[in-house]
Formats: C-alpha cells, structure tokens, sequence
C-alpha cells in the first residue's frame, strides 16, 4: 500500500473562490451525479441499483463534457459514504478513491441518509427556526437506515447518528420523540408499520433533488475544510456482509483501476 501511494500526486491546495467539485452517490435505487464548476452547476440522476457500477463513471464522463469540464480540472470529490446497500456504498467508495489517488485529490464523504434530509428542506416551505426531519430508508428484512437532523439558520445538526434499526426498535424510540417532517423510502416501503415521532407534518418519500442536495452538501463541506486523503476515505456499513464473492472482488478492483486512468 505504501508503495502505490507513494507514486500518487500531493494533494492539492483548496482553491479559492469559485471550486470544481464533482460529487455522486450510489447508495439507493437512484444514481445521482452533480457538478460544480464555479458558479454553473449540472446534475443528472438515473436508474442506479444493479446498474450503477456500470453506468456510474459513464454519466460522470457525461456530465464532465456537457460542462466543458476535464478531470484535471476537478479540486475535491464527494461521495455517498452510506448507509446504504452495500455493493452501492463500495462503487461509490471505490471510484472516488480511484479518482482521488490519481488525481492527488481530497474526498468528502457525505451522509447518505442526510442528502434525503436537505433534498427534503429544498422542497419544504421556507420558515424561521428550528426544522427537524426524520429520515428513514428501506434497509430490507424488515430493518431501517435511520436518523434525525436539525436544520436552524444555515446548517445540518445530527439529532440522531445514522443507524441499523428493527422497525418494533425504532417505532418504540421514536415514539419518545418529535419531529417536523418525515422522509425516506421506509414511508412507501412500510407504510403504518412504522411509527414516526410525534409532530409531523411533512412528508418526503421520492427521490426528487437526491444530486443538487447532495452537491450542496459536498460544497458546504469542502468549504469547511472536510476532506480526507483518498486513502482514508471508508463506506459507512452498518449492516455486516461476511464476504464478496470472486466476481464482486474482482468488479469493484475493475472499477477503481478504470477510475483511477
């Protein structure tokens, strides 16, 4: 390991100004992808799940032409760090880290559960004070991805850290608190089967605004200095895989050797 990055460029200095950040996340059933290159912003979000291995790198290239942009031109990389599904969490990671070594670029692991939250508030009405949101996602097995966020002037607060839940566990918990919106795929995946906290009068289930809300978030953190050597940079599982198989090995090293050209 040592030796492989030892090859790789220093790591640059943050830009000033107006930066060129590329962010995607792959951790639903959605692919988003977005842009940032100064002022002009690109997102696209597709078919993801089983697809998103193959057609992640594709709709970045894409969107890297429709801007006019190269990967030279990129100064940080922002990914879905999870929860999520777990090939999903590992395409993402390993492209980002593949495009990081290369590139001697810094990463931003963003929190997949969070960008449901702040695609939510760009929908919401506008107001003053204290939002809250719970977010739930379909985890299967009858489980749930699972946290509450605080939104108050201009940043995300974590009421409740990204968790594994049974629906009985987090129904009994949630029960003990309050919360203004709800969103998520668990609200059309379980329906009444899922207790909500108290107080909710929103509710987001679609994945409308997933890539702009996670651009957002991938600029607010590389505007406070968030970003991790690309070797550093992990997926957030919560729920443990024993092991890959020989052919999911062997399409993840695929995917960040292709990467990392």
């Amino acid at each position: 390991m040592s030796s492989v990055l030892a090859s790789q460029p220093a790591l640059r200095s943050p830009a000033l100004g107006n930066p060129c950040v590329l962010a995607f996340d792959t951790s639903t059933e959605v692919l988003a992808v977005a842009l940032a290159v100064g002022q002009r912003q690109y997102a696209v979000q597709v078919a993801g799940g089983a697809q998103a291995s193959a057609q992640l790198l594709p709709q970045v290239h894409r969107l890297l032409q429709q801007a006019g942009c190269t990967l030279d031109a990129l100064d940080a990389i922002g990914f879905g760090q999870g929860p999520g599904a777990f090939t999903g969490l590992r395409t993402a990671c390993s492209v980002a880290q593949g495009l990081g070594l290369g590139l001697g670029l810094p990463l931003l692991p963003i929190d997949s559960l969070l960008i449901v939250a702040e695609a939510a508030r760009a929908q919401r009405q506008p107001g003053a004070g204290l939002w809250q949101i719970a977010v739930a996602m379909d985890a299967r097995m009858n489980e749930v991805y699972a946290a509450r966020y605080a939104w108050q002037g201009s940043r995300w607060q974590t009421l409740q850290a990204p968790g594994l839940h049974s629906l009985t566990d987090l129904s009994e918990d949630w029960a003990q608190q309050r919360a203004d919106a709800a969103g998520g795929s668990a609200l059309p995946a379980f329906g009444e089967r899922l207790l909500w906290p108290t107080g909710v009068e929103q509710r987001f289930a679609d994945e409308a605004g997933r890539a702009s809300a996670l651009l957002r978030l991938t600029l607010q953190a590389y505007a406070q200095g968030q970003g991790v050597d690309a070797a550093d940079a992990l997926p957030l599982y919560l729920r443990d895989k024993v092991a890959q198989t020989t052919a999911q090995r062997q399409a993840q090293r695929a995917l960040a050797l292709e990467a990392a050209k």
